[in-house]
């Protein structure tokens, strides 16, 4: 692979040479279910914009996907009801992590604060915080989506009854449940803070310095 080629332009090789594997039918493995496009989602030590884009398209492709058989659950299932939270659980999860990567990618586009010397550039920063602000939005519509099918989960007829194979999704169910995760309120202050940074910046002069 030419290393002198942008991250972006390799990531899309890489995502067009995989999408021709999936669709080909010497193919030994077919990634079709929601379990497979989960397992194509992974964290970078050092995560770049391309980066967090990979990983929304898996996360959507896996929203999208019908569940694999009860068998191959990421998870042991062994009754109807069981299969049932699971799929809540899973949906939940896929939304939280939607979350975590839309306000990953917002941030590499954010900025702080409008200072009078960043006037020269400001168009450059209104472009930039309008993807930030398209990042954050994205993630409220997904928080929306990820309570309701944490309350979904939450029904009575699955009191004691808990999916030990995914702890922590029962964990983020919980969190949601009592409050102490609550993406909403976080993105609506950093939708808050950056439309006015914007505003800020809609209304300098441009000036050279």
């Amino acid at each position: 692979m030419n290393k002198t080629l942008p991250r972006i332009v390799y990531a899309a090789c890489i995502l067009l040479f995989l999408s021709t594997l999936f669709v080909s039918p010497s193919h030994a493995y077919m990634v079709k279910y929601k379990e497979d496009f989960y397992r194509l989602y992974h964290i970078h030590y050092q995560q770049y914009p391309d980066d967090c884009i990979e990983n929304i398209y898996w996360l959507e492709k896996a929203a999208q996907a019908d569940f694999c058989n009860p068998l191959y659950a990421d998870a042991k299932i062994e009754t109807e009801k069981q299969w049932e939270k699971y799929r809540y659980l899973f949906q939940m999860h896929l939304n939280l992590k939607l979350i975590e990567q839309h306000l990953r990618l917002g941030r590499t586009y954010d900025k702080k604060v409008a200072y009078f010397y960043d006037a020269p550039w400001k168009d450059e920063y209104i472009r930039d915080l309008e993807k930030a602000l398209a990042c954050y939005t994205a993630g409220l519509y997904y928080w929306k989506e990820a309570q309701l099918w944490a309350e979904k989960a939450n029904a009575a007829s699955f009191d004691f009854l808990f999916i030990t194979d995914q702890q922590f999704w029962e964990d983020e169910r919980e969190r949601i449940k009592n409050g102490t995760l609550n993406y909403g309120k976080m993105l609506e202050r950093e939708i808050a803070r950056v439309t006015k940074v914007r505003d800020t910046f809609l209304a300098m002069e441009t000036k050279k310095y």
